[in-house]
C-alpha cells in the first residue's frame, strides 16, 4: 500500500486531551477503511505564521500512515468537515523516515546533522 504523511492543525482552545483524541479518531477512521497508522506524534501548541479563522496558535499533529488512496481520501474529507480542524496537509512518500520527526528531535541533534552534511 502507498505510504503517506499527514499534518493537521486543530483549534487552539482545545485541551491537549481533546487534540490527542482527534488523532485517535482519525486513526480509527483510517483503520475502518483498510489502512493503518504506522506512527503518530502530537507536536503541541505552536504559533502560526498567520491567522487562520482568527486563531494565532494551533495544536499540531503528525501521522505516518500505510493506507489505500480511498481510505486517505475519506479521512481527509472528514478532517475538512470537522469543526475543530483548521488545516490539513497530506503528502505521499516513498519511505517513512526512522525515528522521531524533525519537530520532535532536540535542537542539539539537528545541529549535529547539519555539520555532517557539509
Amino acid at each position: 500500500m502507498p505510504l503517506y504523511e499527514h499534518v493537521f492543525i486543530s483549534r487552539q482552545d482545545l485541551s491537549n486531551a481533546q487534540a490527542e483524541g482527534l488523532i485517535e479518531h482519525f486513526s480509527t477512521v483510517l483503520a475502518d477503511n483498510g489502512g493503518q497508522v504506522v506512527d503518530q506524534e502530537y507536536w503541541g501548541v505552536k504559533t502560526m505564521a498567520y491567522k487562520i479563522n482568527k486563531n494565532r496558535k494551533g495544536h499540531y499533529a503528525f501521522l505516518k500512515t500505510d493506507a489505500p488512496a480511498p481510505a486517505v481520501q475519506e479521512m481527509e474529507r472528514l478532517m475538512r468537515l470537522h469543526d475543530d480542524v483548521m488545516r490539513v496537509l497530506t503528502i505521499k512518500v516513498d519511505t517513512h523516515a526512522e525515528g522521531p520527526s524533525i519537530q520532535m528531535q532536540k535542537r542539539d541533534d539537528r545541529d549535529d546533522r547539519r555539520r555532517e552534511r557539509r
